[in-house]
């Protein structure tokens, strides 16, 4: 069956928390011993994110608590710590905000929250990691994983990435829906992304060797999206299927087009918008319907970016259909009395 084709239900629960025991499906799917070690009524809330059988956690609590996961847990979980007032350790690693954690399959897991903290985590098999990550080599690589590790956050970064994840769910949980497999595909892979952001900008340069021409790579990936119609694309996808790192493909295409493959990226997508809203019904489509299943959530930056673009607000658009069919039904001369 065709990506296209494929369904994906979205789910988005929330609920608040008034002791440790709650935290014991932290991690959805995943095996938690907790018990609290700071004195004071507990509060908190978690967060899940379901995307088929897709998994973000995101949990947060008032007051200090040991965390422990058992061995027998075959998933791959990757963490990232969002918000701590004192101190955090998981095994040996201190912890700052933004920076990740990652806890391969078969492990056991300590951690210690010394106060009130946040935390994300997404849960994978350790086969999908050669897809998620094909462009970086070093990432797509299973052996990667199957270790203990902890990337320390960029102070550049930092910021931006412990509010992309909280926002994602916000925005997600306003969007409740059966996606396409595209879309599903899409949205997992941004939060993949905004959890891994620490992690890309800690490794290293890529010196794998020569690259393709950068006209050359541009081309290749405009016929890429070509291919792929409307639906949308995300730039980890891109970096998969041609084997290029995300700085190696922001250097061509500045090379080529002077702005970055995001930006690009988000031009073919508002394009997909405008063709898709031209074609609807207003009576049976919402601009936040289309502008999801095309990969924008946040609709107030999505209206700026598309009026930006075109001139025009997306509801402009989609109304503008009803508009040309009054005018169609509307007889010239009637039409020239009413103007």
């Amino acid at each position: 069956m065709s990506r296209q084709l494929l369904v994906n239900r979205l789910t988005v629960n929330t609920c608040s928390l008034d002791s440790f025991e709650g935290l014991h499906q932290a991690i959805q799917g995943s095996h938690v011993e907790v018990m609290q070690l700071g004195r004071g009524k507990f509060r908190g809330s978690l967060s899940h994110v379901g995307i088929g059988d897709f998994s973000l956690s995101i949990g947060a609590f008032s007051v200090g608590v040991r965390t422990q996961r058992i061995a027998s847990d075959e998933k791959l979980v990757i963490g990232m710590l969002l918000n701590a007032e004192d101190r955090v350790t998981h095994w040996s690693f201190d912890m700052r905000p933004a920076d990740v954690l990652v806890m391969p399959p078969s492990t056991e897991h300590d951690g210690s929250f010394h106060g009130a903290s946040s935390y994300a985590a997404v849960r994978l098999d350790l086969a999908e990691v050669s897809e998620l990550f094909k462009g970086e080599p070093r990432l797509s690589d299973p052996a990667t994983w199957i270790r203990k590790n902890h990337f320390r956050a960029n102070p550049s970064i930092s910021v931006a990435a412990r509010r992309r994840l909280p926002l994602l769910v916000s925005r997600l949980a306003r969007q409740q829906a059966t996606l396409s497999g595209s879309a599903a595909d899409f949205w997992k892979r941004s939060i993949v992304d905004a959890l891994t952001a620490t992690i890309l900008h800690s490794l290293p340069p890529d010196t794998r060797g020569p690259l393709p021409s950068a006209m050359q790579l541009v081309r290749n990936v405009e016929n890429y999206l070509d291919a792929a119609g409307l639906r949308p694309v995300h730039v980890s996808e891109i970096c998969a299927h041609f084997s290029v790192s995300r700085r190696s493909l922001h250097r061509a295409f500045y090379d080529v087009l002077g702005l970055g493959p995001v930006t690009f990226l988000r031009h073919k997508r508002l394009c997909a918008v405008h063709s898709a809203l031209r074609d609807s019904d207003p009576a049976a489509t919402t601009v936040a319907e289309v502008a999801m299943q095309k990969g924008f959530l946040e609709l107030g930056r999505f209206s700026h970016y598309y009026h930006s673009l075109f001139g025009e607000y997306p509801s402009e658009t989609l109304g503008g259909r009803r508009l040309a069919s009054r005018d169609r039904l509307i007889p010239r001369t009637v039409q020239n009395g009413l103007s």
